[in-house]
C-alpha cells in the first residue's frame, strides 16, 4: 500500500509540472505613456485651413499706376508675342499686340550739304570721285541733291573722313542716325487687368524668361496689323 501512495504522489506531482509548462504565457500590452502626453502634430483645425476662395483673394494683382497701360513682352520676335497672346487668351484675358519701335543705338551718317543747284552738285559728285572718295548724290529727304560720304557706326571714324576731306577744301558735316529695333508687346485689356494676378505673371515668366511687365502710355505704340 505505501508504493501505491508513493506512486500516487509522483504521478500528481508529474502531472502538475506537465501544466506548469503547456500553459500559455499572458503578455499585458500596456501603452506608453508618452503617447497620451505627445500633442499630435498632423491635426490642422478647419478654421486654420485656407480655402481655394481664401487664398485667390490673397494674391495680388498686377494693376499698372496712373492713367498708362499694362505691357507685357519686350520680345525680339513676333512670334513669341503671338504665343504670349494666345496664352493670356487660354486664361480669359482679353489683349492685343504692339509692335513698338525702340533706339538701338547711333550712326553717323556724313555728307556735304546741298548746293545751289543738281548740276552742281553733280559736278562736285564727279570731282570726289575722281579722287577715289566714295560718294553718292542724296535723291530724297531735306539732304536731297546733297552727297553722302557714308554711315559710319563710330563716330571717331566719321571725324576722321570729315578731317581727310578738309584737307582737301570739303566742308563735310555729321548727322546722327539714331538706329531703331522693333520690340513685340502684348497690351492688357483695361476690363482684364484684375485677372492677371501675380501668381500668373510668375508663372508666364517661368516659361518665357525673357517676358518684361511695364507700365506704357496707352497711346502712341504702333499697332502689328
Amino acid at each position: 500500500m505505501r508504493w501505491i501512495f508513493l506512486l500516487l504522489v509522483l504521478l500528481n506531482v508529474f502531472f502538475w509540472v506537465q501544466q506548469q509548462y503547456q500553459s500559455p504565457v499572458r503578455i499585458k500590452e500596456v501603452t506608453p505613456l508618452a503617447t497620451y502626453s505627445r500633442p499630435q502634430q498632423n491635426i490642422t483645425l478647419l478654421s486654420e485651413s485656407a480655402s481655394p476662395e481664401r487664398r485667390q483673394s490673397q494674391l495680388t494683382p498686377v494693376e499698372p499706376v496712373g492713367n498708362g497701360c499694362l505691357f507685357l513682352g519686350g520680345f525680339d520676335e513676333e512670334q513669341q508675342a503671338q504665343s504670349l497672346e494666345q496664352r493670356l487668351l487660354s486664361l480669359d484675358i482679353q489683349s492685343d499686340m504692339q509692335r513698338l519701335d525702340v533706339a538701338a543705338g547711333v550712326d553717323y551718317w556724313v555728307y556735304l550739304p546741298p548746293l545751289g543747284s543738281r548740276q552742281a552738285s553733280l559736278r562736285q559728285l564727279r570731282e570726289l570721285q575722281s579722287r577715289n572718295v566714295d560718294s553718292y548724290i542724296i535723291t530724297v529727304g531735306d539732304l536731297a541733291n546733297g552727297i553722302s560720304l557714308g554711315i559710319f557706326s563710330r563716330k571717331d571714324s566719321a571725324e576722321g573722313v570729315v578731317a581727310r576731306l578738309r584737307e582737301v577744301d570739303y566742308s563735310a558735316l555729321v548727322r546722327e542716325l539714331p538706329r531703331m529695333h522693333s520690340k513685340y508687346w502684348v497690351r492688357i485689356a483695361a476690363a482684364s487687368r484684375h485677372q492677371l494676378d501675380s501668381e500668373i505673371l510668375e508663372a508666364l515668366k517661368r516659361d518665357m524668361p525673357a517676358l518684361q511687365h511695364r507700365q506704357m502710355p496707352c497711346a502712341g505704340v504702333a499697332s502689328s496689323e
